[in-house]
């Protein structure tokens, strides 16, 4: 028989390469690579899922997404661009345990109890299992169908019979396909699976979600050309030491990119945060130095965030910078301009930084915040009452502009603080008139005047 064609490919990123290599080129993965069977893509493409398209001219071309599926999830909706569009694939990555199966079967619930027929397809757990989670959940409608299976050709069988509203599977890296002779899981099985699925999902018009599994650095596992094959990829963040958990929309073709949908974990799954502001700042101290808040941008979303930072002398001869939620890089450069610009020496003080409930936030409008907060803790000061601080820091301690000034202050003035400090360059911006005082300022020289 004639040999196929072969070529090694990485587990963890899907460099591929003509031999074997100790160490992966791409991501430095050691002892990663594994001989996996090369196919035609002509030879070996089955006829069913192909487009067949011809070409037309752009003009004579439909334009109209057509009515989005509301997902019943408010916050789901959100990250989505207000609901799923017919024949898009949408990724969802995230830790093990974070929540990705639990979330889904809820979105699934919701759509069933609105008479739709919809489909779980699941390789990692048996239908009983399923079932003990539903009852948690309280998902028992009878148009969820559950369906326990690793074999691809099977799945689009099965998803071509029953033609659903939107159909997930759980997980990708489970499916394998009988036309390659490689593990489950390998870049090859991934990329053939998920080709194949989305090409289903194109031609047929039937939404369907990827559930991947992610590597120890964070990133979605397999190959990279698969964030790139799908239209939606949401990100499921949290820690095991909050109950909040967040889903980040890293790319989108229909809608706003870097949305985020808050959620609570609570016995009973995962529950909408409506106002994740207060959410995050219902535990914030009164009257206690280094703790500052900012208008953080999530997407279209405002989101008021504290920041805390814990300025100490050291017993050491080298200084500890610790900062957790922001670029630690970044609050290295702001020292250094707090040292040169305002005076205020911390060359040889522990600098310990956080955002308080575990949120992520490297926008650059957070950089007076993280300024003033450290100012505060260095001189055991408070920050006035009812402030809010943002605007982006220059190496020359100018204090430069960001963008969507009128939300932030909106935001900051319905959860109820009283005075804002913002960039000076924020007058070419017409606001309107709101119950909260403005106080711009154009360097940081000016920041202590009017902070404490």
């Amino acid at each position: 028989m004639k040999k196929g064609r072969t070529m090694f490919f990485c587990q963890e990123c899907g460099q591929q390469s003509p031999k074997w290599l100790g160490k992966c080129p791409s991501c430095g993965a050691w002892n990663r690579f594994v001989e996996e069977e090369l196919r035609d893509g002509e030879a070996g493409q089955p006829a069913a899922i192909r487009f067949e398209g011809v070409p037309e001219s752009i003009d004579a071309i439909a334009a109209d997404e057509g009515e989005r599926l509301a997902t019943g999830i408010a916050e789901m909706d959100r990250v989505l661009g207000g609901g799923i569009v017919a024949g898009s694939a949408i990724l969802v990555g995230g830790d093990p345990g974070i929540g990705k199966s639990t979330l889904l079967l809820q979105v699934l619930e919701q759509l069933a109890r609105r008479g739709l027929t919809v489909l779980y397809c699941t390789g990692e757990e048996s239908a009983r299992q399923i079932k003990l989670r539903g009852k948690r959940l309280g998902a028992s409608a009878k148009e969820l169908l559950v369906l326990v299976e690793v074999e691809l050709e099977n799945i689009l069988r099965q998803v071509q019979e029953i033609k659903p509203a939107i159909a997930v599977i759980d997980s990708i890296q489970t499916v394998y396909s009988g036309a390659l002779s490689s593990a489950p899981g390998s870049v090859g099985q991934v990329r053939e699976a998920s080709g194949r699925l989305i090409l289903m999902a194109k031609k047929t018009g039937i939404p369907i979600f990827l559930v991947g599994h992610v590597t120890k650095d964070g990133s979605i596992a397999g190959p990279k050309v698969l964030e790139h094959m799908v239209d939606t990829v949401l990100y499921f963040e949290g820690d095991s030491g909050h109950a909040y958990r967040v889903i980040r929309g890293i790319k989108n073709r229909f809608g706003p990119t870097h949305e985020i949908g808050v959620f609570e974990m609570r016995d009973t799954g995962l529950a909408e945060v409506a106002n994740p502001s207060a959410f995050f700042l219902a535990e914030r101290p009164e009257g206690a130095a280094g703790s500052v808040v900012v208008p953080s941008m999530e997407g279209t979303r405002p989101i008021l965030v504290e920041v805390q930072s814990l300025v100490s002398p050291t017993s050491f001869g080298m200084p500890r910078r610790t900062a957790i939620g922001v670029d630690h890089n970044r609050v290295s450069l702001l020292t250094a301009v707090m040292d040169r610009i305002c005076g205020i020496r911390l060359g040889a003080s522990d600098i310990f930084l956080n955002v308080a409930g575990g949120v992520k936030v490297d926008e650059p409008a957070i950089d007076l915040g993280i300024v003033a907060a450290m100012a505060s803790s260095f001189l055991d000061r408070p920050v006035a009452a009812g402030t809010v601080v943002f605007g982006e820091v220059g190496l020359t301690g100018e204090i430069r502009g960001i963008s969507q000034t009128e939300i932030r202050v909106r935001e900051a003035s319905r959860m109820g603080f009283t005075r804002c400090i913002l960039p000076r360059t924020q007058t070419r911006e017409c606001l309107p008139e709101m119950p909260i005082d403005l106080v711009r300022i154009g360097s940081l020289r000016e920041l202590t005047d009017h902070l404490f």
